[in-house]
């Protein structure tokens, strides 16, 4: 159905932005997503689309530093990506050694040090530190190829959002957040990538600038609000976890099964409660302000959103406008998929050691392993992840294509959208004021 957009609206400076959710190692998925987009995609357009605005979040944050560090060959870039997720170690992305497992009474009693976490780091940080070119990075900003870069953390003394953010020449930080959230510049670098990265528990937090930072996903999973206080136009998000439509009435593995549900498949539900789930609260939460802006519209005429929004400004808060997003989640349980991998064992590197550990640690068992898809950082099960991804974005070709518009130089969309007429599948218009 055509929907023709309040006059208000310009899509002369078109904005896109891409926005990377959180996940551990299901950020695999979005990798296969990405390697859809920048390399099959970009050939049928006849160039890779334009991309202003990058936001992370969780390992979505690594993810949007590689890529911004590979603007200037995005093609190149995912190729290379794809191939240090397909060839992970998990010894050799996280340890786990004497040293953790004396200290798992510290970490799940208190008494530790600041910075306890199940699993050693260090791996993972010297991983981000060398596949990651930041000075790269800074120059795809500084050349305009970028005009931002946004990182979310928790702060841990606090427990706020804490988005701290890189721009290019003349963009400027915006001056106001949602509650709770701090915008930050900053020199966005490993320790970055690595806090918004740091799931509570399983991994340490990160100091920086003497605050200690935990996984931004813990508040904001897909870090929408701040691609829209950036000024985007069209939003791009990938989600890590499938989506569940309707009510469930019975858990087939749980009412099949006598065995209690231990301490692993609990923390795994409770992670995807924290980094997961919260997204589609975020979403109803923006259709429903669409809506309002839709049906005021219609009752009051092309005037209203213009109304709104100059009512906006005066409480100092920023102006709505119709913004055009797409998602793309799975389209199967991630951690059905973790639980089958742990049985059948086939790890890349030393796969006694990482069988063990996952028994140890009571992770896999049964039908769903949720916490075990955050931490199968296996060369194997990321593959997987990778071609799910990049099968769910060919599925949607048409409509991804349509998102992204013709491959013009400026950037700008084509003719069809600056006539204000609404007419694709995917899209969702959205409201600022989040």
């Amino acid at each position: 159905m055509n929907e023709r957009i309040p006059p208000t609206t310009s899509f002369k400076a078109r904005r896109t932005a891409m926005v990377l959710s959180g996940g551990g190692a299901r950020g695999a998925y979005e990798v296969g997503v990405l390697w859809y987009i920048f390399d099959d995609l970009s050939r049928m357009r006849g160039a890779p689309p334009k991309i202003d605005v990058l936001c992370g979040t969780s390992v979505g944050a690594i993810n949007a530093c590689y890529l911004a560090a590979h603007l200037a060959d995005p093609v190149l870039g995912m190729r290379r990506l794809v191939h240090l997720w397909s060839e992970l170690q998990l010894t050799r992305v996280l340890g786990f050694g004497a040293k953790q497992v004396s200290g798992l009474p510290r970490l799940l009693f208190g008494g530790g040090v600041a910075g306890t976490g199940l699993f050693d780091v260090t791996p993972m940080a010297e991983l981000v530190q060398r596949e990651v070119s930041w000075r790269a990075l800074a120059r795809a900003l500084r050349k305009r190829k970028l005009r931002a870069l946004t990182v979310s953390t928790t702060e841990v003394s606090t427990g706020r959002t804490v988005v701290f953010i890189q721009t290019g020449p003349d963009v400027e930080i915006p001056q106001t957040a949602p509650p709770r959230t701090l915008f930050k510049a900053a020199h966005i670098g490993p320790h970055h990538a690595l806090a918004s990265a740091a799931i509570p528990m399983l991994f340490p937090p990160v100091k920086i600038d003497d605050e200690l930072y935990l996984d931004g996903g813990l508040r904001q999973n897909t870090p929408i609000a701040p691609a829209l206080r950036l000024g985007a136009t069209h939003i791009f998000a990938i989600g890590s976890s499938r989506e569940v439509k309707g009510v469930v009435t019975k858990e087939g593995p749980l009412a099949a099964s006598s065995r209690a549900p231990g301490a692993a498949f609990l923390m795994g539900k409770v992670l995807n409660a924290f980094l997961l789930d919260h997204v589609d609260v975020d979403l109803e939460l923006l259709r429903r302000l669409n809506n309002v802006i839709k049906d005021g519209t219609r009752a009051y005429g092309p005037g209203f959103l213009e109304t709104m929004s100059r009512e906006a400004r005066r409480a100092n808060q920023p102006p709505y406008r119709y913004v055009q997003p797409f998602e793309i989640r799975p389209s199967e349980d991630l951690g059905r998929l973790a639980s089958e991998h742990v049985r059948k064992g086939k790890f890349i590197g030393n796969p006694f050691f990482t069988k063990r550990l996952f028994d140890l640690l009571d992770m896999g068992a049964g039908d769903e392993a949720d916490l075990a898809s955050y931490l199968l950082f296996d060369g194997h099960f990321c593959r997987q992840l990778i071609e799910m991804g990049r099968a769910d974005a060919h599925a949607r070709r048409d409509e991804i294509l349509a998102f992204f518009g013709e491959a013009n130089d400026d950037g700008n969309p084509s003719d069809d959208e600056e006539s204000g007429v609404w007419d694709r599948p995917a899209s969702l218009t959205l409201p600022i004021g989040t």
